[in-house]
């Protein structure tokens, strides 16, 4: 059995955009506020937004301080604006960190406490501020998922907060908002995509409905990943990666993410790594780990990237599933932990804590191959091998 939740409005295609007065007047909203970052002021979105908005003639308010990998602290501001104004709903737009703040700011502007308060395993259903999401990566698959991570600034740990609260109301999918990303960011939010889809389909928790989704995904993603990285303006391209998205978000809101994502929060909260890159990291030595647990499901999974044929064994798929999977790495420029700069002696100081956050987010307890503390922490220290 499985519970299907999704935005009440999703909009996907070229010019979406436009339509947001249009679900603004359905949603009964006349005061909106925008949730997003200073670089989406500085490249015009906010502009554009403020253009698409200005036939309703109603008055439109920015709150543009959200940060990468929002903080508690970072979302306070915001939270005491909502709750000193008089919004009816919330614009979240940019990447998935303004649409992970924009969740927790609308949840906590109304019902007020501390992140923590929120955190799994409480299920938060309370209602909250409606959300319109505006995603301007293709990535995180946050516009139609349940979830929202927020870091504890006190112990550096990222907090992952579930429930239909934190379910957007509607979404604007709209890839043209895509064609200016640089080459790093497409290739860091694509890999992120790409692992959603994944560990969608591998959870333990995957259904039926959640695996179309995460294979339909993986067919968008796989041949479009280094497209669009190579070349921003290719329109097919960005279109295939921002629904594969979308598709990946919606398959893992209705089932799970898994080691990967269980791994990858604790690398981000510690060392600031962005949220996707660190995924990118972790992906394939996770992959190889997991396969003996789930060897037919990762097959599936190398057939529906493109990256092995229909008519190869698991054996020989889940091999090239591995190969493509460092191969995307290098190709994309993907850094290892010294690349990107994170001390060593820092890094293995702080592992078992790592492991331990990383166990307490529920996600690894999704894996098909589930690991204990001790065989998170030798994934961590391979890493460095």
């Amino acid at each position: 059995m499985a519970s299907i939740l999704l935005p009440r409005i999703l909009e996907i295609g070229a010019g979406t955009l436009a339509r947001l007065p249009e679900v603004l007047t359905t949603l009964q909203s006349r005061r909106p506020l925008i949730v997003t970052d200073r670089m989406m002021v500085e490249l015009g979105y906010v502009d554009r937004v403020r253009e698409v908005l200005a036939p309703l003639d109603i008055q439109v308010e920015v709150f543009a301080d959200t940060v990468p990998e929002p903080t508690a602290s970072s979302i306070t501001a915001g939270v005491e604006r909502v709750r000193e104004g008089d919004y009816d709903a919330l614009i979240a737009l940019g990447g998935g960190s303004p649409i992970d703040s924009a969740k927790a700011i609308a949840v906590m502007g109304r019902h007020g406490g501390d992140i923590r308060d929120y955190a799994f395993p409480r299920q938060v259903n309370e209602p909250a501020l409606p959300i319109i999401a505006v995603p301007t990566t293709a990535g995180t698959g946050s516009e139609a998922t349940r979830f929202t991570i927020i870091a504890d600034d006190h112990s550096d740990e990222k907090l992952l907060c579930v429930g239909a609260s934190f379910m957007p109301v509607a979404a604007l999918v709209d890839f043209e908002l895509t064609l200016s990303l640089p080459a790093r960011t497409t290739a860091d939010t694509g890999i992120d995509a790409m692992t959603h889809a994944m560990e969608a389909y591998v959870s333990r928790k995957a259904n039926p409905y959640s695996d179309q989704q995460a294979l339909a995904a993986m067919r968008l993603i796989g041949p479009n990943l280094r497209r669009a990285y190579h070349d921003g303006q290719d329109r097919e391209a960005r279109e295939g990666m921002m629904l594969g998205a979308t598709l990946a978000g919606v398959a893992f809101c209705n089932s799970s993410v898994a080691l990967v994502h269980g791994m990858s929060r604790p690398i981000g909260a510690f060392f600031h790594v962005p949220h996707g890159l660190s995924n990118a990291m972790l992906l394939p030595a996770v992959t190889g780990y997991s396969i003996p647990s789930a060897g037919p499901r990762y097959a599936d999974c190398a057939r529906a990237l493109g990256f092995a044929a229909a008519t190869d064994g698991d054996d020989d798929a889940n091999r090239k599933l591995l190969d493509a999977l460092v191969s995307i790495n290098q190709e994309l420029q993907v850094p290892t932990p010294a690349d990107f700069g994170i001390d060593r002696d820092h890094f293995f100081q702080v592992r078992h804590t790592m492991a331990e956050q990383a166990l307490a987010s529920g996600s690894p307890g999704n894996n098909p191959r589930v690991p204990d503390a001790a065989e998170i922490v030798t994934l961590y220290e391979s890493l460095w091998a």
